[in-house]
């Protein structure tokens, strides 16, 4: 029992240097961060964050239960918080998110919102083009038919004809000539139409004699079960036909309401075209109009050269191919011949189309060997078009690639049928004239901005005679 009070003694002295020890440690471990901190080994709170913290006791810790607080006794400001130990590992700010995403991906977003936009804002007018299609065609048609008929009228005003009468004149002929030429075609047709019957009956006997008589080993059996399956299917569709027929009624009438609106519209433009193109003009912002302004007579000018020229090559075309068939005895040569000018206005495929049908004509009335006559006429006429007439007539009025008059011509077939098709390739001719005046138009005004000094003559850089930016005439 005496020795229990010695090894008490021993385990009391052994706790004692294990706290002194540990005591040792902490203050060696404050004095290392005390001396790393710049601020004495405290970062000062914010006032708000301060005046929360309650006062620290003197001689003591700052807050009870809140290690690393400290107060002014030990050497801190009031309401600091001491730095953080050199082991404690660093944490990187965060960018900002729009710096973090790569550059050519903000170029593609930014692109890519401005042609949803865009594409949008297409969708919408087209929508509104397509729901007065009818006033649509009828107003462009106007302008065709105004640019073909407007340098007559000022030829009469040369001549001392006032506007008035110059502009009645020659809407009067126009109109009257253009129906006079309908009304010769529908005269033509009727005409000849018991005579066409009968030829194509003989053809039709003629093609059914010749392939049985071919190398393709074509039956009599197998020509009357064609034959057959036509007539079952005229019997079977004739409700469909009927429909089609009541639909075609209702195209006539759009058609002729089209007409009107077109002979009215042709008329106000002749008369007062000019009135309307400046009040045009004040619908455009003030910024845009100067280059509008130059752009208009330039597209009209355009336009006007675009209309003259596919006029003369149309009746070109129609008279040397006419000829071809009158010579060739081919039943209603005269309204082929008028078919071909109107389809010449629908450039590449209007001729196809045109040369087809008078080849099928010659077919079905006079034969093998005269279809393929006409269809020989018919590709050296074009041939002749494609490599003379047209780079000479149209060659400086419409500079358009020929991929873009196929694209052209494609997409406004589709979009408004054949009336699309005629009005796509002097609306690309138009926009090309116009798209490059404003790119020249825009050029001009930056050097103008950047030179202001005028050179020798009176003229600014780029700047041609006249004021008006180079390559622009």
């Amino acid at each position: 029992m005496s020795r229990v009070p010695g090894w008490i003694d021993r385990l009391g002295a052994g706790v004692s240097r294990i706290g002194r020890r540990l005591a040792e440690r902490r203050a060696q471990a404050e004095a290392e961060a005390e001396a790393e901190t710049p601020t004495g080994g405290a970062v000062e709170l914010p006032p708000r964050a301060a005046a929360a913290l309650p006062a620290a006791a003197p001689g003591g810790p700052g807050v009870a239960g809140a290690p690393g607080v400290s107060g002014a006794a030990e050497g801190g400001a009031p309401g600091s918080v001491p730095a953080p130990p050199s082991y404690a590992p660093a944490v990187a700010a965060r960018p900002d998110p729009a710096a973090a995403i790569p550059w050519g991906m903000r170029v593609a977003a930014e692109a890519g919102w401005r042609l949803l936009v865009l594409a949008g804002t297409l969708w919408v007018l087209m929508k509104v083009i397509s729901t007065v299609q009818l006033v649509v065609l009828a107003f462009v048609a106007a302008l065709l038919v105004t640019a073909m008929l407007q340098p007559t009228v000022a030829r009469l005003k040369k001549l001392g004809l006032p506007r008035g009468l110059a502009t009645a004149v020659t809407a009067v002929l126009g109109f009257v000539i253009m129906g006079l030429v309908g009304w010769f075609v529908v005269w033509q047709v009727m005409d000849n139409l018991d005579n066409l019957s009968a030829r194509v009956r003989d053809g039709i006997e003629e093609l059914k004699q010749w392939l049985l008589n071919s190398p393709f080993h074509v039956t009599e059996s197998q020509i009357n079960d064609i034959a057959k399956n036509l007539q079952d299917t005229i019997g079977t569709n004739t409700e469909e036909i009927t429909s089609a027929g009541l639909q075609g009624v209702t195209v006539m009438v759009e058609v002729l309401t089209g007409i009107l609106l077109a002979m009215f519209s042709t008329l106000f433009l002749l008369y007062d075209g000019k009135k309307v193109w400046e009040w045009a003009l004040k619908l455009v912002p003030a910024q845009a109009r100067p280059g509008v302004a130059g752009a208009g007579p330039r597209a009209w000018r355009t336009l006007t050269a675009y209309v003259r020229g596919t006029v003369i090559v149309a009746l070109i075309d129609a008279i040397f191919i006419g000829l071809g068939l009158y010579f060739l005895d081919v039943p209603l040569a005269v309204p082929l011949a008028v078919f071909i000018f109107l389809f010449a206005f629908i450039p590449l495929v209007g001729a196809v189309i045109s040369g087809a049908l008078a080849v099928v004509v010659a077919l079905v009335t006079n034969g093998v060997f005269t279809a393929l006559m006409v269809l020989a006429v018919v590709l050296a006429v074009q041939q002749i078009e494609g490599h003379v007439l047209q780079p000479f007539i149209l060659g400086r009025a419409v500079r358009v690639h020929p991929l873009a008059v196929v694209l052209a011509v494609a997409s406004g077939g589709l979009v408004a049928g054949i009336g699309g098709a005629v009005v796509a390739v002097p609306l690309v001719a138009v926009t090309n004239t116009v798209v490059g005046y404003l790119r020249a138009f825009s050029q001009e005004q930056a050097l103008r901005r950047l030179a202001p000094v005028l050179l020798p003559g009176g003229t600014a850089p780029g700047q041609g005679e006249g004021g008006e930016p180079k390559g622009t005439a």
